[in-house]
């Protein structure tokens, strides 16, 4: 069975740069052909797309709010992604979660095959 992993909480203040990783585990990137997201919610919204890269790691998609800020990547040999976010806003605090899917859509969807625990990111002066 596939297992997500996220890196531990973290809290930064406004503008400054958080990396977070998503350590795959029963499976492997570069075999099935899922898209690797970073989805997140914040306290009293519904759950947000913040990025995706694809199966064959080509390609990365950001939602509007975070790019140009944001970098999604992966390690094939580590089988892992990673989130790096910079410039980060109060805006950006919200619980991060790792997932996976084969519908292929740079959009919130509810067929997300696989879901980390998520990690808590808070952005506070």
């Amino acid at each position: 069975q596939v297992q997500l992993q996220e890196s531990r909480p973290g809290l930064v203040k406004p503008l400054q740069t958080l990396s977070l990783t998503c350590a795959v585990r029963g499976g492997s990137l570069t075999t099935t052909a899922y898209w690797w997201n970073w989805i997140r919610q914040s306290p009293g919204n519904v759950r947000e797309f913040v990025a995706a890269i694809t199966w064959s790691g080509s390609s990365t998609y950001y939602a509007d709010s975070v790019k140009g800020r944001f970098t999604i990547s992966r390690d094939n040999a580590k089988n892992t992604v990673y989130l790096q976010m910079n410039s980060l806003k109060p805006e950006d605090t919200a619980v991060y979660y790792c997932a996976a899917d084969l519908y292929s859509g740079a959009y919130y969807h509810e067929m997300y095959k696989y879901w980390g625990q998520g990690t808590q990111v808070t952005v506070s002066s």
